[in-house]
């Protein structure tokens, strides 16, 4: 397994079958099996440190900047000795760099495809249990970017239930927003089943079937979303989502508090798409023009507030 590059373009022979990762796409991974299965079990294996793995992720890092996938892939090759580094941080921070540098070159390499990134973000997942959570979500994301709902869902719904570890603030924001993408698919389903009791007459004998579907639908999407919306964020399909509903169902009020509270509370960051929400739905309920112009004015200076240069923290 000296070259990774031929590796990946080779065939696979028999005796490698059993040790790597194959894809539909004829490409193979031994480096999934040799190097995270090893670690994952506790093995230790003799390492080439010759290369350090400073310099290695510097390589990584530019041939992904230069959409060198191959290249990328290669450097990965060595920079799995990390996870045996015998400096415990970057031991402990290692999982989490593997998991964004690997997802990233096989989201474009042009030899990877489903299986192959599917296999590689479960790996990590048992790895780096610490990012559990994390990778779970954005492993959810790609699959949605790839259409695959029910997959995504499985996926939100599993990481949903995982415990491990201490109950922190950071990893509650991160079952909130699990749950919140949760809802946004249920939302998805809803809104297909609300299109299709629109086309249905109330006389007609799958009408009431239907509108308790679409109820259903409605209640987990709102009990997943709710929680997130409370903390200060920008949750803008998240709202769009529950505000409509809210609508839906008649609850004009509590649509109406949900959309002025991500307008104007404090705590949350400027964003002028806020206040357009919040004009749109006062629009739709016929307010005075008065009262609609002055949302529309808060939202000029939102946005000027959003443009201007602040020390902000990423959270």
């Amino acid at each position: 397994m000296s070259d990774f590059s031929e590796e990946l373009k080779g065939p696979v022979t028999d005796d490698e079958v059993e040790t790597s990762v194959l894809t539909g796409a004829g490409m193979h991974f031994p480096w999934l099996q040799t190097y995270i299965e090893t670690v994952a079990i506790g093995g230790k294996r003799k390492k080439d440190f010759a290369q350090t793995t400073s310099a290695c992720l510097s390589f990584i890092q530019e041939a992904l900047l230069k959409h060198q996938w191959q290249q990328a892939a290669e450097y990965m090759y060595s920079y799995f000795q990390t996870l045996e580094d015998s400096d415990s941080y970057k031991r402990q921070a290692a999982p989490e760099i593997i998991w964004k540098l690997g997802s990233e070159i096989l989201f474009y390499h042009p030899k990877s495809n489903m299986e192959t990134f599917n296999t590689f973000a479960d790996r990590m997942k048992n790895i780096g249990v610490m990012n559990y959570l994390k990778i779970s979500l954005q492993h959810a994301l790609y699959l949605l970017h790839h259409g695959m709902l029910k997959d995504a869902k499985r996926n939100l719904s599993e990481a949903e239930t995982w415990r491990h570890g201490e109950n922190t603030s950071s990893r509650g924001i991160l079952i909130n927003l699990i749950q919140a993408y949760k809802g946004l698919l249920q939302y998805y389903t809803w809104s297909k089943k609300k299109m299709e009791l629109s086309k249905l007459d109330k006389d007609d004998y799958a009408y009431n079937a239907v509108a308790q579907d679409v109820f259903n639908h409605s209640w987990k999407t709102s009990a997943n979303i709710s929680a997130l919306i409370k903390i200060p964020g920008v949750w803008d399909p998240f709202v769009k989502s529950y505000v409509e509903m809210l609508e839906f169902y008649g609850d004009r009020d509590g649509a109406q508090e949900v959309l002025t509270n991500y307008a104007y509370d404090e705590k949350f960051p400027s964003n002028p798409n806020a206040h357009i929400y919040l004009y749109n739905f006062l629009k739709r309920q016929k307010a005075p023009r008065s009262k609609m112009i002055s949302v529309l004015k808060m939202g000029s200076s939102s946005c000027r507030k959003a443009r201007a240069p602040t020390d902000s923290t990423l959270w």
